[in-house]
């Protein structure tokens, strides 16, 4: 009943990312071809295309990893409701664009435009959404309320791709700009404001750096400027509780494959088997309807069950067998046969965001969320610079050998190098609530 009551307060937060989520997705199984037939028209392998792909998620990934913390930190002090109003606002404008034409010179206005909006917020909307959760939920809970946001954002990329296999590119970024659109207006009229409780200063520390973490409070204790999150916060962060740590490392390896596979996998298809927008329709309802199921059905079962340090383990094992078949298909089908395995990575973020949550107080809650999404990012500008000149490289003529699938199995092994980091987390006492001893509230002794 606890968690229940906790979801009906999330109503309309869930309506808004499922909104948001829409615009978003119902777009992606057209890009690829739309990119295409901008740079390299009548061509099934474009060099230009991926790497114009992974310089925007590189770029993307510098503007999330200055501005996710520092939302995540406003958040707190000003509202998840007035912060979330930025990201959801900008991210209408490329949608727009290419509803109206999607000719070579509009495409490079999208381009740009599409890269500065991602840098502006595209990574604080699943923040700020996060830190929401963590306000309404207990922590005994959150895990599954994580999954439960999860599901609903992979509900909204299900309808999404459906909507995309049955209409036409030009009427899918009409139909996304216009959802956009609804969703900010729906949140600012019925989202109710949200801030993290207290006024109390809190950071992560282990023991024995009590005073070396309350010179870090001290400094931010006046002025905006000086409670804004710097580079200290987060390596404060990293030093003083090794959960957090382990957890951000997990997070930066995970991330580093994930980005890879969104810059890498689409066109390996599309030079391999000629998928086209119908193709990768087909294939992202597949891994959406798996997602969607396993977050919202599975996840409040097996959290319970196992644990979150159990099931983010297992989340990345399924998703390394996943990412090793991908290089190796031989077939149009086996991608198809493939994906249903891959989609329990969805537990890994939720897993993560749970464990690192429960380390601190409700006023921290944005910057935590912010610094993690942030490490995400980091991993986002790093996996683009190595992995999209691997594809293009293996999906060229000059390939060094025929393995045209070589960059996703590099993919497989980072995601198995955050498996094995993901074994060495230890369970959070379920009855230690956010006052671990790796806590510090600056009005009571370390605890």
């Amino acid at each position: 009943m606890e968690l229940e009551s906790s979801l009906t307060g999330l109503t309309h937060l869930f309506v808004t990312v499922f909104l948001t989520g829409f615009a978003g997705c119902i777009v992606i199984p057209g890009i690829t071809d739309v990119t295409m037939l901008a740079l390299c028209p009548g061509r099934d392998q474009c060099s230009l295309a991926i790497y114009l792909t992974g310089f925007q998620q590189a770029i993307t990934g510098v503007g999330a990893v200055v501005m996710t913390p520092l939302i995540g930190k406003l958040s707190d002090q000003y509202g998840r409701k007035t912060l979330l109003t930025l990201p959801l606002t900008v991210s209408i404008i490329p949608v727009v664009i290419l509803a109206y034409s999607r000719d070579t010179n509009f495409f490079y206005v999208y381009f740009a435009t599409r890269t500065l909006a991602a840098m502006a917020g595209e990574s604080c909307v699943n923040c700020l959404a996060l830190a929401y959760v963590a306000d309404k939920v207990p922590h005994r809970k959150r895990a599954s309320a994580f999954g439960i946001l999860a599901g609903v954002g992979s509900a909204s990329f299900v309808c999404g791709t459906l909507a995309a296999r049955f209409l036409s590119t030009a009427s899918a970024f009409q139909v996304a700009a216009l959802s956009s659109m609804i969703g900010v207006v729906y949140m600012r009229i019925f989202l109710k404001e949200s801030v993290g409780g207290g006024d109390l200063r809190q950071l992560i520390l282990k023991e024995g750096e009590e005073e070396e973490c309350a010179d870090v409070s001290s400094e931010r204790t006046t002025g905006i400027f000086k409670r804004l999150p710097s580079i200290g916060d987060l390596i404060s962060l990293l030093k003083c509780c090794p959960t957090f740590s382990q957890a951000a490392v997990v997070l930066f390896f995970n991330g580093l494959a994930d980005s890879g596979i969104q810059a890498s996998l689409m066109y390996y298809l599309k030079a391999r088997f000629q998928f086209s927008k119908d193709q990768f329709a087909d294939l992202l309802l597949i891994t959406g309807i798996g997602a969607t199921v396993a977050q919202l059905l599975f996840m409040p079962l097996l959290v319970p069950a196992m644990g979150e340090e159990k099931l983010l383990s297992t989340g990345l094992l399924l998703g390394c067998i996943g990412t090793f078949s991908y290089s190796i298909s031989w077939s149009p089908w086996v991608p198809y046969a493939i994906a249903g395995c891959s989609v329990f990575v969805v537990f890994v973020r939720p897993s993560i965001c749970s464990i690192a949550s429960k380390l601190v107080g409700p006023n921290e809650q944005g910057m935590v969320q912010g610094c993690l999404t942030g490490i995400s990012s980091f991993a986002n500008i790093i996996s683009p610079l190595i992995f999209s000149p691997l594809t293009a490289l293996f999906l060229s003529e000059e390939a060094p050998f025929n393995f045209p699938g070589f960059s996703i199995m590099c993919l497989g092994l980072v995601l198995m190098v955050g498996l094995i980091q993901s074994i060495l987390i230890w369970a959070v006492p379920s009855n230690a609530g956010y006052k671990t001893n790796c806590i510090i509230n600056r009005n009571d002794a370390l605890v």
